[in-house]
């Protein structure tokens, strides 16, 4: 039995195993597979070991993001995960560059189970899943396993045995207490991927060659501090992804929000895209001047 969101704390989701129903995976196969993908990409695809995984963005010309994924590789094939509502869209595009390259784009949403696991006995679970999944380590210690739906059955009662069972919310919870952003419709186009702390996460290669929006996410990467960065927060009042945030020094809106999810802890927790200047010197509310306040909280990793 899944355990809700609402009748956890924060230390209590630790342990944690959740069917990642959320995420929609697209499988790109074929000869040319990896070389139309890293001049597609933010992250560097080429290099990507057999078995490891990425974050990374989809970008438009302009360098705005128009999807954000987790990508895999198995051997010469690459899987990419990203929210369900952004799948059709993203699927129909990409399509478009293929071209004469070697390449097929497949929704496997359907065949394909994904499961994150979460805690100090995340890898032990792991380890019991590997023969029958593709083991995807996160940076903050956290592991998505991929499985093919009509394989050998995953060993879920034993993984169930040292994690304890939580639905998508808290996974998404997770998400944002460790500062991964997911584009969705309400922000898409709007954000280049310094904006969401994408290269903070690996998830933007400067050293690969050319991909779409390339030009912008390196000169926004050289020409120093950015104006406007993602923040981890907490707000007293429900909210959602594409909400205005608005800086009380600025008078205007002056940001967006690109993921919230309630908190165990009361409040929405979110990831807010916000003037650096606003964050450190003013106070910011939530969807207008005399909204919700926003109580900002640490990031898990640095944005020096």
């Amino acid at each position: 039995m899944q355990m809700s969101l609402t009748l956890q704390r924060s230390g209590s989701s630790a342990e944690s195993i959740a069917e990642l129903a959320h995420l929609g995976v697209l499988r790109f196969s074929g000869s040319d597979a990896a070389g139309f993908l890293q001049g597609q990409l933010t992250c560097d695809v080429e290099n990507l070991a057999v078995g490891s995984g990425t974050f990374g963005a989809w970008c438009s010309p302009k360098g705005r993001m128009l999807a954000s994924f987790l990508l895999w590789r198995r051997e010469q094939e690459f899987f990419m995960a990203l929210p369900r509502e952004m799948l059709p869209f993203v699927l129909k595009r990409i399509s478009v560059f293929v071209l004469r390259s070697k390449v097929t784009i497949a929704d496997v949403s359907s065949s394909m189970t994904l499961l994150g696991l979460s805690g100090s006995k995340a890898d032990a679970a792991a380890r019991l899943a590997t023969p029958f999944a593709n083991a995807i380590a996160l940076k903050d210690g956290r592991i998505v396993l991929a499985a093919d739906a009509a394989g050998a059955p995953l060993p879920r009662q034993r993984m169930e045995s040292l994690l304890e069972p939580v639905d998508a919310q808290t996974w998404r919870w997770l998400d944002i207490r460790n500062g991964v952003p997911w584009i969705t419709a309400a922000t898409q186009d709007q954000l280049v991927p310094q904006m969401a702390n994408l290269e903070l996460l690996g998830g933007v290669s400067f050293q690969k060659g050319c991909y779409t929006g390339q030009e912008i996410v390196a000169r926004t990467q050289h020409l120093g501090k950015l104006k406007r960065r993602m923040f981890l927060a907490n707000v007293g009042a429900p909210a959602m992804a594409g909400d205005g945030l608005y800086g009380a020094d600025v008078g205007q809106a002056n940001g967006i929000v690109v993921n919230a999810e309630e908190s165990p802890d009361g409040g929405h927790d979110l990831l807010a895209v916000v003037q650096s200047e606003s964050r450190e010197k003013s106070v910011v509310h939530l969807r207008s001047l005399d909204g919700p306040a926003l109580r900002f909280l640490p990031l898990p990793y640095s944005l020096a």
